[in-house]
Parts: structure tokens; sequence; C-alpha cells
């Protein structure tokens, strides 16, 4: 297994595996020299996209960000971690077995989980020593266009119930970071503000920067 950082906050990247693949990578890499924590592959693959298909794009992933000792998970698909060196898996809702999941794949593993305004799923994941929680979505965004806008006391709550890292998503932007500094979280979850940007090192530099002015 390999040995990556704890995920303790910082700007976390959802990538989409329907972007051309060297396209993808060149985004990737630059997000990583740009200082990105954590990576995950959404569940959106192409159509036609085969089993080998996914482990091999998994694996060049994975391949890239073990330089920077930077975790990838999988949106949902927790079976590619029984074939590849993914680091963990990122759940939409509250797995209907975990504990046999985790019989399953009989490893050490990173797992988080999206909350909306849901408190339930907090307390699940306090519950069950998951590693983080992101919340969906703080602003709206094309690319979280199924989650609900999260209230604010709804963030506020779940910090008196844990103390695991909190992540906020949903068109989030360097400069508008200022509007969530009442709020105790520690990082962000981005996709098209990185992923669409001219430059994703500089993108990911800004964002992180923005955190460290927020919680230096």
């Amino acid at each position: 297994m390999r040995k990556y950082k704890p995920i303790t906050g910082g700007v976390y990247l959802v990538l989409d595996p329907g972007m051309h693949k060297s396209q993808l990578l060149q985004k990737v890499q630059e997000a990583l020299d740009g200082g990105v924590s954590v990576l995950q592959i959404w569940n959106n693959w192409p159509a036609g996209y085969t089993w080998p298909d996914k482990l091999g794009l998994v694996q060049e992933l994975v391949a890239l960000a073990d330089v920077y000792r930077v975790p990838v998970l999988v949106n949902e698909e927790w079976q590619l971690l029984k074939e590849t060196d993914l680091g963990g898996v990122h759940f939409d809702h509250i797995p209907p077995d975990y504990e046999a999941l985790k019989a399953e794949l009989n490893r050490d593993f990173i797992c988080g989980i999206t909350c909306s305004n849901n408190l339930e799923v907090v307390r699940w994941a306090e519950q069950h020593q998951l590693d983080y929680v992101s919340f969906c979505a703080v602003f709206p965004s094309p690319s979280a266009g199924s989650c609900e806008i999260v209230q604010a006391d709804t963030i506020r709550e779940a910090r008196k119930i844990t103390q695991m890292p909190l992540f906020l998503s949903g068109g989030i932007t360097a400069e508008n970071l200022t509007k969530l500094q009442e709020l105790d979280f520690n990082g962000v979850a981005v996709i098209s503000g990185i992923l669409n940007a001219a430059s994703a090192k500089e993108s990911t530099a800004a964002y992180k920067q923005a955190l460290n002015n927020y919680n230096p």
C-alpha cells in the first residue's frame, strides 16, 4: 500500500474521465504541480468505456499522483480498489453495507462521503470513522446540478458533530471564498474551476493561496 499524505484539507480536484485522456492527464499534472491535495475520479465514464479502459486510466492517474504522495479516489465504484492502487473511494450516498464492503476489500483505504443538508450523513460518517465529508453545493454550479444548496447552519452544526476534515464544493472560486470565511471548514472540492482553467497549475495555486489566507 502506498503511503499518502493524510487528508487534512486543501484543494480537492474532482476529475472528469469524460475529458479527452491526454488533456485530462495534462491537467492533472499541472494541478499536482500547483499543489492539489486530493484527486477523485468522478463516476462520469464515457459511453463504451470497458473495465480494462477504467483500470488503465486509474493506474495512469495513480502513477502521476504517487510522485507527489497525493491519493487518488474513485467515485462510487469501490470494486476498482480490488484491482488497482487507488487510495480510496468517495460515496455520494451512504452505502448499504459498509462493513461488508470493508471486509471484502481487506485493506486500508481512504473513504469520504457527500453531504447536503442531511446531518445524519455526517453522524454516520463520524460513527464509521470516515476520513472526510464534502458538502455539495454551497453555490449554484452546472457540475453540481443535482445537489441542493447547503445552508450555512448545516455546516456549523456539522462541525459540532465531528472534527474530521470538511470540504465545501459547488461553484467555489478563489474569489468567492471570502463569502465563506465565517464557516469552519478545511478545504474546497473543485471540478471546472481547475479543469477548465487556461492553466490548471495557476488555478490550483490560486485556490490554495485563498485557503491559506482564509486559514493561515
